[in-house]
Order: C-alpha cells, then sequence, then structure tokens
C-alpha cells in the first residue's frame, strides 16, 4: 500500500480492535504489499488490513475457524468476524513470537502441511478451483493496459507456458481436495507449539502437488504419496503464475519489477530443460 492508504489502513485496524475493548497505542508494520499486516501493542493482535474491493476476507475466516476446531496447524483468530472501517476489511489474529529464525526443517513441513491437508477435507465451504488462479493469470497477459512493460516476446511464452502447464496439471487424474493455496515459507510460523499456517486467502481445490509446489524443494521428498512428475509441473506452473502477478501495473508487491524480470528469465531456463 502506498502511503497515504497505508496509515488509513493502520487506523481501520486500531478501530476493528478498539470495538473489541483491547487497548491499542501502537501498530507496527510487519508487511506491505497489497494488503498491510500489523502488529498492534500492548494488546499484541495481529492485524491484517486489505482494500474491501479486492478481498475474500469472510472465506479466509470460515475456513481458518473450521480448521481451528479440528485441530489442524494454523494461527488462532482473535475474533471470528471480519470487520469494515473505511474500506477497509480488517481481521484481527493471535501474534506469535518467532522461536527461531532457522528454516523449519523439510520433515516437519511437510509433517505440517500433510496435516493441514487432513484438516481441509474435513472443511465442507464453497472454495475455487486452481485454474481460476491460472485464468486470473492468462486474463493478466492478455491485457496489454493491465501488464503495460510485458514485451510482446515475453507475453507469448507466458501465456503458451500458463496454458500448456494448465491442461498438464489438470487433466493429471490425480485426487483434487481444499487446499492452502500458497503454502509458501512466508505463510508457516514457527512458533512455541509448532509450525502454523496462516493466510487462507487463496484456499482453492486441487491437487496436494499444487501446494507442495509453493515449499521447499526438499519437502516433497517427505510428503507421502507426491507425483513426482507432477510436482515439477506444478513448480512450473506457479513460477509463471508469480511471476506474471509481478508486471501487473496495480502490482504493489516489494520490489516487483525486479522480480518481474528475474523471474520470466529463471521460467525461460526452466522450460528450456
Amino acid at each position: 500500500m502506498q502511503a497515504y492508504e497505508a496509515q488509513r489502513a493502520i487506523q481501520a485496524a486500531i478501530s476493528s480492535a478498539s470495538s473489541l475493548g483491547l487497548t491499542v497505542h501502537d501498530a507496527a508494520v510487519l508487511h506491505n504489499s497489497n494488503k498491510l499486516t500489523l502488529r498492534l501493542q500492548p494488546c499484541d493482535v495481529l492485524a491484517r488490513v486489505a482494500p474491501a474491493a479486492h478481498q475474500c476476507a469472510q472465506l479466509e475466516v470460515d475456513i481458518a475457524q473450521q480448521l481451528s476446531e479440528a485441530g489442524s496447524p494454523v494461527a488462532a483468530l482473535k475474533a471470528p468476524k471480519v470487520f469494515v472501517r473505511d474500506h477497509h476489511v480488517v481481521t484481527l489474529w493471535t501474534y506469535y513470537e518467532p522461536v527461531t529464525t532457522q528454516a523449519i526443517p523439510p520433515a516437519d513441513y511437510a509433517r505440517a502441511l500433510e496435516r493441514l491437508h487432513a484438516g481441509m477435507r474435513r472443511v465442507n465451504l464453497p472454495t475455487p478451483h486452481f485454474t481460476e488462479w491460472i485464468s486470473g493469470a492468462q486474463t493478466l497477459v492478455a491485457d496489454h493496459d493491465r501488464t503495460p512493460k510485458l514485451a510482446d516476446a515475453d507475453r507469448v511464452f507466458l501465456a503458451g507456458t500458463l496454458d500448456r502447464l494448465r491442461r498438464a496439471v489438470n487433466d493429471s487424474g490425480r485426487p483434487e481436495q481444499l487446499l492452502h493455496g500458497e503454502p509458501h515459507p512466508g505463510n508457516l510460523l514457527s512458533t512455541s507449539t509448532g509450525p502454523l499456517f496462516i493466510d487462507f486467502e487463496t484456499c482453492c481445490r486441487g491437487p496436494i502437488e499444487f501446494d507442495l509446489a509453493y515449499a521447499p524443494d526438499d519437502v516433497g521428498d517427505h510428503y507421502p504419496g507426491v507425483d513426482h512428475h507432477l510436482l515439477r509441473d506444478c513448480r512450473t506452473l506457479t513460477l509463471a503464475m508469480i511471476t506474471t502477478w509481478r508486471w501487473d501495473r496495480d502490482d504493489q508487491f516489494p520490489d516487483g519489477p525486479r522480480l518481474g524480470i528475474e523471474w520470466l528469465s529463471e521460467l525461460r531456463n526452466v522450460t528450456a530443460r
């Protein structure tokens, strides 16, 4: 978020927490991209704030609540509701102090993801199919106004890669279930109670390999029953999607333009092997 919007988002978070009787004197920004993540003090609550026009906060809250009730390894909600303030939506979560800065071991990561998937099979909520995220990337590639800096040759390359891998993964015949959607290391906290997943706004249905594609490479070696050929396709597919998103003129991901160029080069290298 730009500075002026971030300040409004911070006030929306403070107002939401205060409505629950929580004391807030300070809001530290932990992450700023298309949404804002804040640590509110002294109540020590994590607030996530997004523009109301671009969010699915209610689905995220509902999924997180059902997963928590199922005993899944997920961060706990501070309040099971979505707050709407000044054209922003706010969700409030328990803040967890990191217990280590070291990467979570691949075997522990795989076990946490396996437990999450087991809990997700018990969630009964309407969710998108993973191909909807691909469709969004394909729409971006086709829209010159939204991706004005994408060269024609790169546009053709991304469109072809997305289409080819969409068909390969969708036609794999693998069982499908509810997935996290983006269980990368930034969405797995190392806490005193073990690894906990956060950020459920990208939940979708698809094969487990689509989720594993976001995890470090070694994690797939510890997850039972993986189709490693499909996992390779999913990794390339997710790289194509996140590369496309970095070329969106409205993207606010930190250092997005540089990453768009870097990941596009990496994608060409991967697909040339």
